[in-house]
């Protein structure tokens, strides 16, 4: 249930969003230059744009686009013409098998066809064709098998290599990259084929210097074929449970690390001191992992280190004072540790660190002057202490601070005062029942704020006069209930916002939708929660860079949802209310683009299932609302991008239903409770080995049905209901 009402504070370790600056992506020479301009765009686009007219190149392009289908071949022109053309195929996913053919022999250097819908082995010939000019190649989420992947032993010079999320691909296939000794990037995240035997397939990749492996749990015991690879700097095997400190000892002969990432493994303190050899090494995330306070001697001798990662690994005060040791660091985060105020002592001498991170933790305002002297901080996370105004006053010194977050924090209006000298602050979280138009009105001085979090701060109608002094805010969230129309008055000149939720103010109606028609930039908008109807809709229209839109318990019809027809870039959409049915689902089949479809209690039939089919790139769906049979699933079976699937409350849905969807085996989490399954349904599953989370509440099983399947057949299984 999508509704913003429940804010989703605590998230574990995500796989896409643990060290966003690791890219896998390799641009080189003539292509690059047209990859990272982006000068294409939709062709809606080529148009007047400012006043000013598309190039020639743009038209050009546009026009052989569109013709695609009369050219059989494009050999003939040159490479970054080429280029620019097949990018722009994929990127408005225009490129068919048969269009793809054009591009046989053109001396393509890169080529990025990640999560590209009907991607598999019979493309990869044209791939292939390629031969010495690939350099770079993205093929995750695909079909592609490890006899598609035998295709490109000729493409000798290929340096960057991301197979993320291939799960059809196995050993074998990996053994057709064991003498591309040019790869330099190489990425193969959430495969469960992937064994410690297949990878010697890495062990002649001489020039490799980074390898993701996130989420593969069969590679224990495999890190010993990594031990020659003398240019590996940046290693990522997070999530990977089956990781144990004995894999640890061969990582400490690769001295050329920088970054090491084993989040969520079961490596101990003692795994840790085989890596005290690693003197290069500047990132270590070790989130979730089963260590204590006494691994900080072994890394107190990486005198290079920047970022550590302890989050999440039930530290407490003992042993703390090693802490100090750790001079080098400059991010370090400690959120959800049972450590309390005495650490804080220990981490005043770190004066290089610019990023602090203890999220509910026990800190409160007695020891906070310790932090006072880390004149370096750029980010600090308190959310979910016992910080309160009187410790602000220690804050107010850290000058270069540019992010703060005190939710769910006691602090009050008055000491929000103590902030006002944070001239470079750009983000502000105060999402607190506490704060109210008084708390805003203390901030006025903080102009370059670009983030601002209210969410549960009662700021009323008069309380957003205070919000024209925030010219620059990008993010703005407002959703204590006390808001009317009249007060979104004040919030529509600020043009450059780009997210905006208000929900949960139940008094906004369409007129709110009116005001906010002018904000071009928005991408991000919700009004859960709110009295916002179907006439109002068509003022979101001119809203086409919107991707995200929670229109969730809101007074929204089916006759409404037509007016949403024209929003061409719209990814995450939320209908959760009751008085949708199959003809809204209808009127929205226009938006193909919608990977996040969120339908909880809307009245979807097994009729209403037939527009489901419009939405190929579907990542995550809900339908709940009760009137689903078995019939109905056979339109989702084939939504083959699903990772998360909630079906839950349809009590018609019987093990059929387990056996229409066991063919979506790119699913992580699914919710099929208050049905008609039972235990002996659950064979059906088998497939589906990246299923981290399965909920069958109040279905005709129990806690060991499950646990059976998880030993045999689901091992990436950690949540499940009945427990």
């Amino acid at each position: 249930m999508g509704g913003v009402c429940s804010r989703k504070r605590e998230q574990q370790v995500n796989e896409e969003s643990i060290n966003r600056g690791l890219s896998v992506r390799y641009f080189k020479s003539g292509s690059s230059k047209w990859l990272g301009s982006s000068i294409l765009r939709a062709p809606s686009d080529i148009k007047l744009r400012n006043g000013k007219c598309p190039s020639l190149m743009e038209l050009c392009i546009y026009n052989i686009c569109e013709d695609m289908d009369q050219y059989k071949t494009l050999s003939m022109l040159p490479r970054d013409i080429n280029q620019q053309i097949i990018n722009e195929l994929i990127r408005s996913q225009r490129l068919t098998e048969l269009t793809l053919e054009a591009f046989r022999d053109c001396d393509l250097q890169d080529l990025d066809f990640g999560e590209y819908p009907g991607f598999g082995d019979s493309w990869m010939d044209v791939v292939a064709s390629q031969e010495a000019s690939l350099l770079s190649l993205d093929i995750s989420g695909s079909d592609v098998t490890d006899s598609g992947l035998m295709n490109l032993k000729d493409c000798k010079n290929l340096q960057a290599l991301n197979l993320n999320y291939c799960d059809q691909i196995s050993d074998h296939g990996l053994e057709c990259i064991r003498y591309h000794s040019n790869l330099t990037t190489l990425s193969f995240r959430r495969n469960n084929c992937f064994t410690a035997k297949g990878m010697s397939a890495l062990s002649g990749l001489v020039n490799l210097s980074k390898l993701d492996l996130e989420r593969c749990p069969g590679i224990h015991g495999g890190l010993v074929y990594l031990k020659g690879l003398s240019k590996l700097e940046s290693l990522n095997i997070n999530c990977c449970n089956c990781i144990t400190d004995a894999d640890m000892k061969p990582l400490a002969g690769i001295t050329s690390l920088k970054e090491l990432q084993i989040s969520s493994s079961k490596v101990t303190d003692y795994g840790v001191t085989f890596l005290k050899a690693l003197n290069k090494l500047t990132l270590l995330n070790m989130e979730g992992c089963p260590v204590t306070a006494a691994c900080l001697e072994s890394l107190s001798a990486l005198t290079t280190l920047l970022y550590l990662n302890l989050s999440r690994c039930n530290l407490t005060d003992d042993g703390c004072e090693e802490f100090s040791r750790l001079q080098t660091l400059k991010v370090l985060n400690l959120g959800f540790n049972e450590i309390s105020d005495a650490i804080l002592v220990h981490l005043k001498g770190l004066k290089k660190l610019e990023s602090l991170n203890l999220d509910s933790c026990r800190i409160g305002d007695e020891e906070l002057y310790n932090l006072s002297g880390l004149q370096h901080l750029k980010c600090l996370e308190l959310s979910d202490t016992e910080v309160g105004s009187n410790g602000l006053h220690h804050l107010s010194g850290l000058t270069n601070l540019e992010s703060l977050n005190l939710s769910f924090t006691v602090v009050t209006d008055a000491g929000l005062k103590k902030l006002s000298g944070l001239s470079f602050l750009k983000s502000l979280n105060l999402d607190a029942r506490q704060i109210t138009d008084a708390g805003l009105a203390a901030l006025t001085s903080l102009t370059g704020l670009t983030h601002l979090d209210l969410f549960c701060a009662r700021i009323t109608d008069s309380g957003t006069n205070y919000l024209r002094s925030f010219k620059n805010l990008r993010s703005l969230e407002v959703c204590g209930g006390g808001l009317t129309d009249a007060g979104v008055k004040n919030i529509k000149d600020l043009s450059s916002l780009t997210m905006l939720n208000l929900s949960q103010n139940h008094h906004l109606t369409d007129r709110t939708l009116e005001l906010i028609s002018g904000l071009q930039h928005l991408k991000c908008l919700e009004l859960s929660d709110t009295e916002v109807g179907s006439n109002g809709l068509h003022h979101l229209s001119g809203l086409t860079n919107l991707e995200s839109l929670n229109l969730s318990f809101t007074v929204v019809t089916d006759a409404g949802l037509k007016k949403l027809s024209g929003l061409s870039f719209l990814k995450s959409l939320n209908l959760d209310a009751r008085q949708i049915t199959d003809a809204g689902l209808a009127a929205l089949t226009s938006l193909t683009g919608l990977t996040h479809l969120d339908l909880f209690c809307a009245r979807i039939t097994d009729s209403g299932t037939n527009y489901l089919r419009s939405f190929k790139n579907l990542r995550s769906l809900e339908v709940c609302g009760g009137g689903l049979t078995d019939a109905g699933v056979k339109n989702i079976k084939d939504l083959s991008s699903l990772t998360m699937l909630n079906l839950s409350q349809n009590h018609h849905l019987t093990d059929r239903t387990l056996e229409l969807i066991s063919g979506l085996t790119d699913l992580v989490s699914l919710n099929v409770s208050s049905s008609r399954i039972t235990a002996g349904g659950l064979n059906h599953l088998k497939p589906l080995k990246n299923l981290r989370s399965l909920t069958l509440e109040s279905c005709k099983l129990n806690a060991s049905d499950i646990k059976k399947l998880q030993a045999s057949d689901l091992p990436n299984l950690v949540s499940f209901r009945p427990e």
